[in-house]
This record gives structure tokens, C-alpha cells and sequence, in this order.
């Protein structure tokens, strides 16, 4: 079993890391290139989600900051009590928005949860330090805000790729009961030796503070989970984390979603009876 040696591992990049060409390391890491067809299940999910926004008008762009991306789309339950999921859309913290994320609630809606989408600045105008702080404002609000518009329970933060790792940071809000981590990047330093960091420019300090694997593990459950036909070093992100807090006596269960790449993952949390909308589902009637 994966453990600290395997953390460290990480943190010195994914196998033979040092060896690597600018052209391997990229290619370690991009998604997009590895599922081509990646970008067309985002624009049916897009398109699916159009119906179910126009049927929250009421609820949808909701502004908890000054930025333009500053906003929540928010699905109340009939239930104002009911958990809400909060999932945080993917794309490296550089690309996507929360609007084409929409429909992947639907089986935990259909469950009786609520759930709610939050927008982030992408970098580079927003570097992953102030990406943070803005999500931590908008858990804030809705813990403000939220019952006015028919959201008044305990979170479940969940979120995919580069959600999944500000899910895995988010953790210790007040109002987050328990998480739910997809295919999340939690040792952040390699990322330093790649195309993603032209834009994100990673310092020593966010390195040091915003990977979970350099931070002890927070006391609550945390589910982890990724697609077994993942990259690499997707798969040991996950791996790895979850070895990390079992040594700290860290609750979560460890999903490898059986053939499923980095975009086809998400099939699994759609549907009510997907492995992964049951996963969150459990975590917020805390079964």
C-alpha cells in the first residue's frame, strides 16, 4: 500500500520524472490530449444543463463576489434542510465554467439532495491562492445566504480535476460536513515542470500550502475517487491521498471507477445508482 515514501514519490514528480522531456512531462498531465473525445462530453453536458438552469432562473447566477465568475448556481431541494452537494467544476483552474456542470447533479437531486455550483476566477487573472480564498467567500455566502434561497443544510463539497483538489482544500469549512474528490491533483509541484504552469505560475508557497498531501489530513470523511483508465498520475494523486489520511486515522473510502478515463468518470455520478452519486449520497445522510 501506497505511504509516505509514495507521497514523497509524488512530490518529486510521476516515475521517471527527472528523465522526462518538456514534451513527456506535458503530456504526464493533459487530459485533453489522452480523451479526445473528452470535448464533446463536456458540450453535451453543457447542453443538457441549459434545460435544468432555465428551470432555476430564479436561482441561477447568483452573485457572492466582485468578479464576474464570482457566482452560484443553486438547485434548492423540497427539503430546505436537505444536504446540498457543492460541485466545483474541473479544467487545470484555467478553463471551464460551473454552467456546463449542472446536469451531473441530477441523481443526487432526484435523491432529495439540493445542490449548488459555484464560478471561480480562472488563471491567470486569479492565481490558485486568491481561487481559494474566492471559493472559501462563496461557502461563506451560501452559509449566509443560502436559506433565503431554499438551501439551509449541511455541505458535501465535491468537485472533478481541479475541483476535486479545492474540494480536497475546502474540507475544513465550517460548513462542509464530508467531500467528495474526482480525479483531484493533490501534490502540486510537478505541475511547476509543465504547460499548465505557464498560466498558473505556481510559487513555493502555494506548493507548500495548497496540496493536500504537504498538510495533515482534516478529520472529516472524504471520499476519493478516479477512473482506472486515468493518466498516471491521476491515478497516484488519488492513490496516494488516500493512503496519506488512512495514516492519520482519516475517514474516506477509495472509488476506482472500473475502465473509466478522466471525462467518463463523471457517468458515474450522474445517475442515481452511479457509484459515485451514491458515494455522496451516503456521505451526506452520513451511511
Amino acid at each position: 500500500m501506497a505511504g509516505p515514501s509514495a507521497a514523497q514519490n509524488l512530490v518529486e514528480g510521476p516515475d521517471n520524472w527527472a528523465t522526462m522531456n518538456r514534451v513527456e512531462r506535458d503530456a504526464a498531465y493533459n487530459n485533453s490530449a489522452a480523451v479526445p473525445e473528452g470535448a464533446g462530453m463536456i458540450d453535451r453536458w453543457n447542453a443538457d444543463s441549459v434545460e435544468l438552469r432555465r428551470q432555476h432562473k430564479d436561482t441561477v447566477d447568483l452573485p457572492y463576489g466582485r468578479k464576474e465568475r464570482n457566482r452560484w448556481d443553486l438547485f434548492p431541494a423540497k427539503n430546505p434542510g436537505a444536504p446540498c452537494l457543492v460541485f466545483i467544476h474541473g479544467g487545470y483552474w484555467q478553463s471551464r465554467s460551473r454552467e456546463s456542470f449542472a446536469c451531473l447533479t441530477d441523481g443526487v437531486r432526484e435523491a432529495g439532495m439540493a445542490a449548488a455550483l459555484p464560478g471561480y476566477t480562472l488563471a491567470p487573472e486569479a492565481s490558485l491562492t486568491e481561487i481559494l480564498a474566492e471559493l472559501i467567500a462563496a461557502l461563506d455566502w451560501l452559509g449566509r445566504e443560502g436559506p433565503k434561497h431554499g438551501i439551509a443544510g449541511p455541505v458535501i463539497v465535491s468537485g472533478w480535476s481541479a475541483g476535486g483538489h479545492l474540494a480536497a482544500r475546502l474540507l475544513s469549512h465550517p460548513s462542509v460536513r464530508a467531500g467528495l474528490a474526482i480525479s483531484g491533483i493533490f501534490e502540486l509541484a510537478p505541475l511547476r515542470d509543465t504547460y499548465l504552469n505557464d498560466k498558473l505560475k505556481l510559487t513555493d508557497e502555494e506548493v507548500a500550502t495548497l496540496s493536500p498531501l504537504r498538510l495533515p489530513a482534516v478529520e472529516k470523511p472524504l471520499t476519493l475517487a478516479y477512473g482506472t483508465s486515468e493518466l498516471s498520475p491521476l491515478v497516484e494523486n488519488s492513490r496516494v491521498l488516500h493512503a496519506f489520511r488512512a495514516a492519520q486515522h482519516a475517514p474516506g473510502a477509495l472509488i476506482p471507477v472500473p475502465k473509466a478515463n478522466h471525462f467518463s468518470v463523471l457517468d458515474a455520478l450522474r445517475p442515481r445508482d452511479g457509484v459515485l452519486a451514491r458515494a455522496a449520497i451516503d456521505l451526506a445522510y452520513g451511511l
